[in-house]
């Protein structure tokens, strides 16, 4: 696990204009506590705590020097601008080397399924209690070949050495379903259509088909002005 190193720098003034004028000088407001110490109000720079989490994970382990003294503290808490992403305000906690600590670690799925199945992926993070100078960035759950009902539970995930697991053994982490047959969805669709009252057309092919093998008669032909004349000469007769 990484450790990130940030100077930080005291606050003095607080209420929302001296959180703006310290965001605009490119850091970000937060308090540090634990260990039954004083609250600290520091500001961090933006773009170094920014890259701690994007480099090191939720759980990075942090370095905090202020005025020269170095202290170890985890994220505990983040606000985010809504529209912006960009951080609002930090909650740190100071830990120490060997101190183990509880914390949510997300779950990374690699591999690929079956051809026959879907994963239905139930928990993106699961919480376990490890030591604050060692825990990981994520976890990796291989789904390689699985099939439908070969579920995974949090018991089965592999857990860094060190590590307890705090969510429950038996929640499911990712499920495995069968892959539907297209006559599956054709009859499931069918059935959604019905229980809508819509009526499904006849298929073009259907359609085209209509009528065809009937016999038409064809039109009575015509004598010809001979045939007429002695049809007539025979009724004078």
């Amino acid at each position: 696990m990484a450790d990130f190193r940030l100077e930080a720098e005291t606050r003095t003034e607080f209420g929302k204009g001296s959180a703006r004028r310290t965001r605009r000088a490119g850091r970000v407001p937060a308090v540090l506590y634990g260990h039954g110490q004083d609250v600290v109000h520091l500001s961090l720079p933006a773009r170094e705590f920014a890259a701690a989490l994007r480099n090191g994970g939720a759980n990075a382990l942090l370095t905090i020097v202020v005025e020269g003294k170095e202290q170890l503290a985890l994220t505990k808490a983040v606000q985010r601008d809504p529209i912006k992403r960009t951080h609002e305000h930090i909650d740190l906690l100071l830990v120490r080397r060997g101190e183990k600590t509880t914390v949510e670690v997300p779950i990374v799925i690699v591999g690929e399924v079956g051809v026959d199945s879907i994963p239905n992926q139930q928990l993106n993070t699961v919480q376990i209690e490890a030591d604050a100078t060692r825990l990981p960035d994520s976890i990796e759950v291989d789904v390689t070949g699985r099939a439908a009902g070969q579920n995974i539970t949090a018991g089965d995930l592999i857990l860094p050495t060190g590590s307890t697991l705090i969510t429950d053994a038996e929640a499911l982490v990712i499920g495995f379903l069968g892959a539907p047959t297209a006559e599956a969805l054709e009859a499931g669709l069918a059935a959604d259509e019905a229980e809508a009252g819509i009526e499904r057309e006849e298929s073009d092919a259907a359609t085209a088909g209509a009528g065809q093998g009937d016999v038409v008669p064809e039109p009575a032909a015509q004598g010809s002005g001979e045939s007429m004349d002695a049809a007539a000469k025979s009724r004078d007769n």
